[in-house]
């Protein structure tokens, strides 16, 4: 089973950072303040959307027909998730 990677703190609701990164190979460390990349936001499925966008080369028409979806739902799907991408203002 895979699991996604938190990007929202479950105790106040803000944003996560990464902490700390290790190499499986080596164990090396390396232990700063990092942002999460802006994909990591995205809902997996958000994120397999991205995916067949691009090895669709773009085309929603081609991938209505791939999910079986009508083209208006699949530029609506892809408007949210632009919206979602969208910097936000930081208080």
């Amino acid at each position: 089973m895979q699991r996604n990677l938190p990007h929202i703190c479950p105790s106040c609701g803000s944003g996560l950072q990464v902490k700390t990164l290790v190499c499986d190979e080596c164990h090396t460390e390396v232990t700063g303040v990092f942002d999460l990349p802006l994909l990591a936001s995205l809902t997996a499925r958000e994120q397999d959307f991205i995916i067949e966008f691009v090895k669709s080369s773009g085309s929603l028409k081609i991938m209505a027909q791939q999910l079986g979806l009508s083209y208006p739902t699949v530029r609506n799907l892809l408007d949210d998730i632009i919206l979602k991408l969208q910097p936000t203002s930081k208080k």
